[in-house]
């Protein structure tokens, strides 16, 4: 794919929840590729800097610390990471500094139902990560269609549809 005829798709089904002091939000997204196939996206160094918003030091596979960089074109934040479990290919949690993801992978067809629960500090944040990870996970899935379109990181995703998506997800998880 020409990566300057990407488009964001609709926005993936999403709440916000309380999660003691902190809010969670949940992410869901069916992809067309097996549970094996979006673990290596999910997992292998490599891959994953194709369509996250850092890069690993590491494969992020296997339990024990790590080091995620932020990257946002020329400027990039080194955040300490754990990963906390893994086991494939099913499951995958870690922090990323002050926050938690977990990735559930459950077999769906010939496909995976993706679960994103990302913990964050701030209710406020809520709608921008989800639009975050939205961008991201249609860059995945084209990755794994082998149409590569490069990580869309930081600033860059304002040419991407990121404030559409953005709005979308505010009317979606807004507070009731």
């Amino acid at each position: 794919m020409d990566r300057s005829s990407f488009r964001p798709s609709p926005p993936a089904p999403a709440e916000v929840v309380p999660d003691d002091d902190r809010w969670m939000l949940v992410l869901v997204r069916e992809l067309r590729h097996s549970p094996e196939r979006v673990w290596a996206a999910l997992t292998e160094a490599d891959r994953v800097r194709e369509w996250a918003p850092f890069v690993p030091d590491r494969d992020l596979g296997r339990t024990g610390s790590a080091t995620l960089t932020m990257v946002d074109g020329s400027t990039s934040d080194d955040l300490p990471s754990t990963v906390r479990r893994a086991e494939p290919p099913r499951l995958l949690e870690y922090t990323w500094g002050s926050d938690l993801l977990r990735w559930e992978l459950d077999a769906q067809g010939a496909g995976t139902l993706l679960t994103l629960r990302h913990s964050v500090g701030d209710r406020e944040m809520v709608a921008k990560v989800a639009a975050g990870w939205h961008l991201c996970l249609d860059v995945a899935e084209h990755l794994l269609d082998g149409e590569p379109v490069g990580p869309i990181r930081g600033m860059e995703a304002m040419d991407f549809g990121w404030s559409d998506v953005h709005d979308a997800y505010v009317r979606m998880l807004k507070e009731r």
